[in-house]
């Protein structure tokens, strides 16, 4: 007899029940990967503009609080600008900061940074979307007849949707906030210098990662978040003619400076690198308690104080 071999298999319906689990399982895990994704990338968002704007208002807040003013007009100590781009708050804030330039330049063969720069923030328009503005960081190298325009402009955020200043003249509460200052060629005297306070607030918004995710995020699902931050000026720096005494170097002395002879009326000068009487290799010294070390010459009358280059102020005993 010949032996017969039957080889078993998978019935049709086996097959399409197999398909269907094989099918159930592969969605499921799809599911999962795609909702870890989007978590994954919203939580990346969210980290992204929380950290995006206290950086941005650490910026602005350090360059306010290095505000340079000595020696310059009132007209140019602040400049607040009221703008409104799109239907959105563009405000903008121009001035002079003794803060470090952040932005190197070529000068005569060699890298440089400045000491005192113009600085500014401003917005524009978004190009690739018109509900939101971008905001950049104006800086120029040194200080210039113009300190509220050129320079080079650094990009900081293309999610703005709201830049906005408030101007306060006083300390008071309940006072109506201005919405521009020193804006106008010729601005009000109450409206120029130096204000009370400024508070400054700032409205960025979540952006997705990717392109495609754009279709799983809902309205409801983006996230606005607004900074706001209030800056204090000292009184002291608010006066129209603040009396702030520093030391300076004098103007040379082509006096005689002789021996014994000192200032007149018993007064000396208390000035940075040496007169010709008391200096260092100065013209004999200041009389009986003179000095010829670091420009200072002591006698029994009063002393007084360089300021700014010529004003004085008195400032020993009798």
């Amino acid at each position: 007899m010949r032996a017969s071999s039957q080889k078993a298999g998978f019935t049709v319906i086996e097959v399409l029940i197999a398909v269907a689990v094989m099918s159930l399982m592969l969605v499921s895990i799809l599911k999962v990967l795609s909702a870890v994704r989007i978590t994954r990338d919203r939580i990346h968002n969210t980290q992204e503009t929380q950290l995006a704007g206290p950086i941005i208002m650490d910026q602005i807040h350090d360059d306010l609080m290095g505000l340079h003013i000595l020696g310059r007009p009132r007209t140019e100590h602040l400049r607040i600008i009221d703008r409104v781009q799109y239907g959105l708050d563009a405000d903008r804030i121009d001035f002079v900061s003794a803060s470090r330039s952040r932005e190197p330049v070529w000068v005569d063969g060699e890298i440089r940074r400045a000491q005192v720069c113009e600085i500014g923030y401003v917005t524009r328009p978004n190009p690739d979307d018109d509900e939101f503005l971008e905001l950049y960081r104006r800086e120029d190298y040194g200080v210039d007849e113009e300190p509220f325009s050129g320079g080079s402009y650094t990009f900081l955020s293309n999610r703005v949707k709201s830049f906005s200043i408030e101007v306060f003249e006083s300390d008071e509460l309940d006072q109506p906030a201005i919405l521009e200052w020193g804006a106008t060629p010729s601005p009000d005297p109450e409206h120029q210098g130096l204000p009370a306070s400024i508070v400054i607030s700032m409205t960025l918004e979540n952006t997705p990662r990717l392109l495609q995710e754009q279709l799983e995020f809902s309205s409801n699902q983006l996230m606005t978040v607004t900074y706001k931050r209030t800056i204090r000026f000292p009184e002291a720096l608010r006066a129209e003619d603040p009396e702030l005494a520093f030391l300076a170097v004098p103007e040379a002395d082509n006096g005689s400076g002789a021996p014994g002879s000192g200032n007149e009326a018993g007064q000396n000068d208390l000035e940075v690198g040496g007169s010709a009487a008391g200096g260092r290799g100065g013209g004999g010294g200041g009389g009986a308690g003179g000095t010829g070390r670091g420009g200072n010459s002591r006698t029994g009358g009063g002393s007084t104080l360089s300021v700014d280059g010529g004003t004085t102020r008195p400032s020993g005993k009798d």
